[in-house]
């Protein structure tokens, strides 16, 4: 344990403790805890003792505070898991294939007890001897194509997405499965739903909220119930399968383009907006309930595969419509290729004059019409989520569609609209995307506003 310091080793090796096991810190005021002794980072003061409590969380308790460690539980060196091909399969039914491919985040992984420290989880022997119940469903492959926080992707980081989901549909798979971290999931989620164009199997994102070494995890229910989704119905399109309330009953499969996540740290973070869930998932009872019948299935699979990428050179901006704008921060978006503004209300931001006070607005209107005549494609999106942009209302929205801003009667989310400006951006002229901007194409339009 040799990133600890001296005297905490000597303590420890008193002690009979190694990384991993269960031991007992009493204090000199007498408080005792009881938790896993955990390896140290590297980082911090190396005089502190880290030990993961029951609830999961880490703590760390001074050297100096120490009255005595005693070990409840040594460290279990875990057998080797056999491979899926060595393990037998009990009944004769013909399991689908699943891909799993694993992007990051904290549903691919799991505390290591040999070393207490958390270990990524990437390989079909690791999947199942975390989540056993999966077998039972389907036939697993897994690999790992990126590993990152989700908030670092990039638009290539699409593009390797995209390619791998190619290769395992030319291995003949069922379906896959994305884990990805929870911060920009729904962003990954419109992406594969622009880029892939009649789709021959479904592809479900997977997170969790919370990390499989809390007791609260939602990690487990939401891979189970994504696989007992794809095996056991006929959807074939893109969604996201996450926990639907704080309790382990049920998940939702969400739609891709309809989809945000409304809260930092809550297992029923992912809402559907101005939609419906396509599903309810019950994996503990093994039981599917559809929300909706409009969803594509595999039936309507009848054409080829049509893959559009994004190109990572596009320059899309996002813009906060905010009291007091000033032209500057509009400006920053000249000579960019498109530009989204989250806008208040019904789709406005501030860019008439009423009185003395406020003719920094007309300086405004004149730095965004320059950045629409720089050939930036503009639209128009609501801060408020739930309702529908209507620049026909007010004399701001009016004069924002006669400066040639886009989006006057959609519904799209904001993150939703940066993805698909990006992605027809990447694929077509701009009088092109100015046209399909209206259009429907992914789900990402409702064609009415639901209360």
């Amino acid at each position: 344990m040799t990133t600890y310091s001296k005297r905490v080793e000597e303590l420890l090796g008193k002690a009979g403790a190694d990384e991993g096991d269960i031991v007992k810190v009493e204090l000199k005021t007498g408080k005792t805890y009881e938790g896993l002794l955990m390896p140290r980072t590297g980082f911090g003061n190396k005089d502190c003792l880290i030990l993961k409590l029951k609830n999961g969380y880490n703590i760390g308790i001074l050297m100096d505070k120490i009255k005595s460690i005693e070990v409840i539980k040594k460290a279990e060196k875990r057998k080797a898991t056999p491979s899926t091909k060595s393990r037998k399969k009990t009944g004769s039914r013909k399991l689908k294939k699943v891909s799993i491919l694993h992007t990051g985040g904290t549903i691919a992984s799991r505390v290591d007890y040999e070393t207490g420290g958390v270990k990524a989880l990437f390989t079909p022997e690791d999947l199942i001897d975390l989540f056993p119940e999966i077998e039972n469903y389907a036939e697993i492959s897994s690999r790992l194509i990126a590993n990152a926080l989700s908030e670092n992707l990039r638009f290539e980081h699409y593009n390797i997405m995209i390619d791998a989901i190619v290769e395992e549909i030319k291995k003949g798979t069922d379906g896959i499965i994305l884990t990805h971290g929870t911060d920009t999931m729904a962003y990954t989620a419109s992406a594969l739903a622009f880029a892939f164009e009649n789709l021959p199997v479904p592809i479900i994102l997977v997170g969790a909220q919370r990390s499989s070494d809390r007791p609260s995890s939602d990690a487990a229910i939401n891979l189970i119930a994504a696989v007992q989704f794809i095996t056991g119905t006929d959807f074939c399109d893109v969604g996201i399968c996450m926990h639907a309330t704080t309790s382990d009953d049920f998940c939702h499969i969400l739609p891709a383009c309809k989809t945000r996540k409304m809260h930092t740290s809550a297992r029923y973070a992912f809402q559907a907006i101005n939609s419906l869930p396509y599903a309810k998932v019950w994996p503990k009872e093994e039981k599917i309930e559809f929300l909706r019948d409009d969803y594509r299935r595999r039936s309507d699979v009848k054409d080829k595969l049509i893959v559009r990428k994004f190109n990572p050179a596009v320059k899309v901006g996002v813009l906060k419509a905010h009291p007091n704008m000033l032209p500057e921060e509009i400006m920053v978006f000249k000579g960019f290729d498109g530009l989204v503004i989250e806008g208040t209300g019904l789709g406005h931001i501030g860019i008439e004059s009423f009185d003395e006070h406020s003719k920094e607005n007309e300086r405004v209107r004149e730095a965004l019409q320059e950045v629409i005549n720089s050939g930036a494609v503009v639209v128009m999106t609501s801060q408020c989520l739930h309702g529908r942009v209507n620049m026909n209302v007010y004399s701001t929205g009016r004069k924002l569609v006669e400066m040639g801003v886009l989006g006057n009667l959609t519904d799209m989310l904001p993150e939703v609209a940066f993805i698909k400006l990006a992605w027809l951006l990447s694929n077509y002229p701009k009088e092109r995307v100015k046209e399909l901007w209206y259009e429907n194409l992914r789900g990402e339009i409702s064609h009415r506003t639901l209360q």
